[in-house]
C-alpha cells in the first residue's frame, strides 16, 4: 500500500508521477489478475494524494496542480477497469463507480426509447405474449451546446388616407446596440469567463469550430459593457448587505495580470455575505464580491461603510478599527479557534487543548439541535 511519505513533496513532482503511472498503464496489456493489482495500487496512489491533499501538509501545495494529478491516476484507473471488465466479460460496480451513481435530478427532461422484441409470440408454443413487467434503466445525455439566430421582424405601418404617418413598434433595448449577442450569449461568455475561468480567446476558439467567428477583442468589449451595466446592481446589492444586521467577512488572495511586467500579482478579493437561514431569519442569502490591490486595513473599512452590526471574521487584526469605532461588534470563527487547538492536540499530549476541543464539540451538538429555530426574543439579531 503506498503511503503518504511515498510521495513527493512538491507539487510538480507530484504531477509526473501522476502522468509516469498513467504512461505506465498504457504500455501493459493487463490480464484480470494483473488488472485487479493495478486498480488496488492506483486506488492507493489516489488515496496518498487525498491524505497529501487534507493532511497537515496541504497548506504546501496548490490546490488545482493536485486536481490535474489526481484526473491523470483516476484516468488510468478508469482505464484498468476497462481491462478488466473486457477480460472478465463483467461489469462490476465497485466503490468507484458508485459515485455518481443513483437517481438522476427529476428535472431533467426525460426521452423515453423502447427496446422491444419484434416476435410477440411464445418460442416453445406460439401463444400470443403478455407483459409481465419490465426493466427501466436511466443514462446521463448532453446535447452540446448549439447556436442559433434569432431574428427580430417589427413592421412598419402607413395610412392610406394622409400617407403621412408611420408607425412601428420600437426596437428592444439590447445590452450592445447595434450589435449581434443576444442577452443570454453574452451571460454565457461571463460564465465562461469568470466562474468556469474559460478565457476569451479560448472562448472564441470553441466558437470558431461550429463556424461562428467572434473576434477575442469583440468578446472583451461584450464584457466590459456588461459590467458597466452590472455595477449598479452590485453596488445596490452590496447597500442592502450594509443594512443587515449580522454580515460575515473574509478574504482571499487572487492572480491578477501586471501588464508591462510579464507576470501576475497578488490582489484580494474581498466577500461580504448574509445568510439568516440558520437562526430562521427572513432575509434572503447574499454575497458581494469587492476586489482590492491589497489587504490593508482600509478596505475592509471603505466596504462597509455605513455597516453597524455584528461582523463575523477570522483573526485577521484588518478587522479590528472597524470594532474601534464602535459601530461594528466582532464574532469570530469557532472553526478557527478549534484548528489550534487540534494542531496542539494532535502534536502529542496536551490536556488543555483537548479539554477544549471537546467543549467545542458539545458546542457543536448544541448548534445542531437549534439550527434554523428562530432566537428568543431577547437574543434576536436587530
Amino acid at each position: 500500500m503506498l503511503m503518504e511519505a511515498d510521495l513527493p513533496d512538491d507539487v510538480e513532482a507530484l504531477r509526473a508521477f501522476a502522468l509516469e503511472q498513467s504512461r505506465r498503464l498504457a504500455d501493459v496489456t493487463l490480464a484480470k489478475g494483473e488488472a485487479d493489482a493495478e486498480i488496488e495500487r492506483l486506488q492507493s496512489i489516489i488515496e496518498a494524494f487525498m491524505r497529501h491533499r487534507f493532511g497537515a501538509r496541504s497548506e504546501q501545495l496548490d490546490p488545482d496542480q493536485l486536481q490535474l494529478g489526481l484526473e491523470d491516476v483516476e484516468t488510468a484507473l478508469g482505464q484498468a477497469r476497462a481491462a478488466r471488465e473486457a477480460a472478465t466479460g463483467q461489469a462490476p460496480v465497485d466503490r468507484q463507480r458508485k459515485t455518481n451513481r443513483g437517481s438522476l435530478p427529476a428535472h431533467l427532461e426525460r426521452i423515453e426509447q423502447l427496446v422491444d422484441v419484434e416476435n410477440k409470440a411464445c418460442p416453445c408454443c406460439g401463444g400470443a405474449l403478455h407483459q409481465i413487467g419490465e426493466d427501466v434503466a436511466e443514462r446521463l445525455d448532453v446535447v452540446p451546446a448549439t447556436f442559433r439566430v434569432l431574428v427580430t421582424r417589427r413592421p412598419r405601418y402607413g395610412c392610406r388616407s394622409c400617407e403621412s404617418a408611420v408607425i412601428q413598434a420600437p426596437a428592444p433595448a439590447r445590452i450592445v446596440e447595434g450589435g449581434i449577442p443576444t442577452e443570454a450569449l453574452i451571460a454565457q461568455v461571463l460564465v465562461s469567463k469568470y466562474a468556469d475561468h474559460l478565457p476569451l480567446y479560448r472562448q472564441a476558439q470553441i466558437y470558431a469550430r461550429q463556424g461562428i467567428a467572434l473576434d477575442r477583442s469583440t468578446l472583451a468589449d461584450w464584457t466590459g459593457r456588461a459590467a458597466w451595466l452590472l455595477k449598479p446592481l452590485h453596488t445596490r446589492l452590496l447597500e442592502r448587505l450594509k443594512a443587515s444586521g449580522k454580515l460575515f467577512a473574509d478574504e482571499t488572495t487572487a492572480p491578477v495580470l501586471d501588464p508591462g511586467r510579464g507576470r501576475t500579482k497578488t490582489g484580494q478579493l474581498w466577500a461580504y455575505a448574509r445568510d439568516d437561514r440558520p437562526w430562521g431569519g427572513s432575509e434572503p442569502p447574499a454575497v458581494a464580491y469587492v476586489y482590492a490591490p491589497d489587504r490593508k486595513a482600509e478596505r475592509p473599512m471603505a466596504h462597509l461603510a455605513g455597516f453597524s452590526g455584528v461582523l463575523q471574521v477570522d483573526g485577521y487584526g484588518g478587522y479590528r478599527p472597524l470594532a474601534e469605532k464602535g459601530q461594528v461588534q466582532l464574532a469570530f470563527c469557532w472553526a478557527h479557534v478549534r484548528r489550534r487547538f487540534y494542531e496542539l492536540a494532535a502534536a502529542g499530549p496536551a490536556p488543555i487543548a483537548s479539554e477544549a476541543l471537546d467543549r467545542i464539540k458539545a458546542l457543536y451538538v448544541i448548534e445542531g439541535e437549534i439550527r434554523g429555530l428562530l432566537p428568543p426574543a431577547e437574543f434576536a439579531v436587530r
